[in-house]
C-alpha cells in the first residue's frame, strides 16, 4: 500500500510540474528562443516531462539563474 501511495504522490507531482513546465518553462530552458506551439508542447514535452519531473524541474530552476 505505501508503494502505491508513494508512485501517486509521484505522479501527482509529476503532472503538477509538467504543466507548469509546459506553460511557462519552455522556452527558458531551450538554448535559443523558438516558438513551441501548443500541439507540440503537448505531444512532445507534457508526458516526458511528467515521468521525469525530477530532471525537468531541476534543469528550469538551473536556467533561471
Amino acid at each position: 500500500m505505501i508503494v502505491l501511495i508513494a508512485l501517486g504522490v509521484y505522479v501527482a507531482a509529476g503532472v503538477a510540474v509538467a504543466a507548469a513546465f509546459v506553460a511557462f518553462g519552455v522556452t527558458r530552458v531551450l538554448p535559443e528562443y523558438l516558438p513551441v506551439t501548443v500541439g507540440a508542447r503537448i505531444l512532445l514535452f507534457l508526458p516526458g516531462a511528467a515521468m521525469l519531473w525530477p530532471y525537468v524541474l531541476a534543469r528550469w530552476l538551473k536556467s533561471s539563474r
